[in-house]
């Protein structure tokens, strides 16, 4: 345990200093948590065997993943955080358009392309891996977004609607991926039981709505007992880690197999809370400074337990670079379009597909699903080298794409306790 504990120091450590050189190249702190993770990794110094200095094998990285579970817990809390009524009276419909139909135009495009190379290869690709990796093209990971706002002070409608798509994006992408993947089950199995396929995940939907609402009027409840900053502050973080642990609990009820969104319950949480308490807004500060450290430690395990075998295979490469063009050009196209439908401002319609392309733990989640199929490890290693690329890539194209909508100031030297302004 010891090691672990020297680990995770040198983890939070190396981020930190990474992060220092990322500033110096006008990058994201977020891009250098991944690489100094790829660095600490077991494919780099984690093969000098030194203890403390890295992870030797993925299996050690996954003995953390609790931590990143609970990191991902504080994001989808922060980001509940967002739904307040007075920005869903703002922007709420377009919110919603938009994060349903880029979803929806992202499935349908990756689809058609993965579609065509089956056609052209059927021995490199089959049909069900083909519909499955179309459906799990729709997951956005919220954590890169999030810190590339905090960390540039990002500010404006974009920046507000960007937060409410990424939210509304889940579950979208939770109802698309558990359908394409009952009619890829359907297809290579004979299985007939693609409804009961759809109706766990809206159980997983309804369920995970309803825990994190419960959770969040709880966490009201018990606020009203204590008046010091710093035992609301852990009351706060004791309920966060509540919801993330009973997110993580799966039962059966009938035939059903219910479970729950760990993203789901826990931005429902936030999104109740900061509806209903009138102090919600500093508590929901303090927690986010508090949890600085490990929302780091999140991004540097991300990068260490990124499989750079899956770069020896060819095929695994032809099929990654198509689902990544296939699937970046949907999401632009599908927020494009989307904001023109819900007549977003122009600077909105054209820059905020750019911010959607980050991709993560929920695609890695619904990757480990799909390995039930006969492609299974083609499906997953194709998502774990889009997820190399979009991680290392993303932070980088939303700073981007955030500044040329005029939300992110030039500079970005100011202190961290100031507003970002320009000089």
């Amino acid at each position: 345990m010891e090691n672990y504990l020297i680990t995770i120091a040198v983890c939070v450590i190396g981020g930190l200093m990474a992060s220092r050189v990322a500033k110096k190249l006008s990058l994201p702190a977020v891009t250098a948590y991944l690489v100094a993770g790829l660095l600490l990794g077991p494919f780099c110094l984690g093969r000098l065997g030194i203890v403390g200095l890295g992870f030797q094998t993925l299996e050690q990285v996954n003995v953390l993943n609790v931590l990143s579970q609970a990191a991902l817990g504080f994001i989808a809390f922060a980001i509940g955080n967002e739904f307040r009524l007075s920005q869903l009276e703002k922007m709420g419909g377009q919110a919603i358009c938009v994060g349903i139909l880029q979803a929806v135009v992202t499935t349908i495009l990756v689809d058609v392309v993965l579609l065509g190379v089956h056609l052209a290869r059927p021995d490199v690709l089959s049909l069900p891996a083909a519909i499955t990796l179309g459906a799990i093209a729709a997951a956005t990971a919220p954590a890169a977004t999030l810190m590339v706002v905090r960390q540039y002070k990002a500010e404006g409608p974009m920046t507000k609607l960007l937060l409410l798509v990424v939210a509304i994006d889940d579950a979208v992408g939770l109802v698309l991926f558990s359908a394409s993947f009952g009619i890829a089950s359907a297809l290579e199995l004979g299985d007939t039981s693609l409804g009961i396929v759809i109706v766990e995940a809206i159980v997983e939907i309804v369920l995970s709505l309803g825990l994190g609402a419960l959770i969040g009027f709880v966490l009201n409840w018990v606020e009203r007992f204590f008046h010091s900053r710093s035992k609301r502050l852990a009351v706060s973080v004791s309920f966060v880690l509540l919801a993330v642990g009973l997110s993580m609990q799966e039962f059966h009820i009938g035939g059903l197999h219910c479970k729950f969104s760990l993203l789901l319950v826990c931005m429902m949480t936030g999104t109740v809370f900061c509806n209903i308490c009138d102090f919600s807004e500093e508590l929901m500060g303090r927690v986010d400074r508090w949890t600085a450290p490990l929302n780091i430690l999140f991004f540097v395990l991300s990068g260490a337990e990124l499989d750079l075998n899956i770069l020896a295979n060819p095929m695994v490469l032809l099929v990654g670079i198509v689902y990544i063009v296939s699937r970046s050009a949907g999401k632009y196209l599908g927020a494009y379009s989307s904001c023109m439908l819900s007549k977003c401002d122009s600077n909105i319609t054209k820059n905020l597909g750019i911010t959607l392309l980050p991709q993560a733990g929920v695609a890695l989640g619904m990757a480990q699903t799909a390995v039930a199929l006969g492609d299974g490890a083609l499906v997953r290693n194709v998502v774990l080298f889009s997820v190399l690329v979009y991680e290392l890539v993303g932070p980088v194209l939303t700073k981007r794409a955030l500044t040329r909508a005029g939300e992110i100031k030039p500079e970005g030297k100011t202190n961290a306790r100031t507003p970002n302004k320009q000089a």
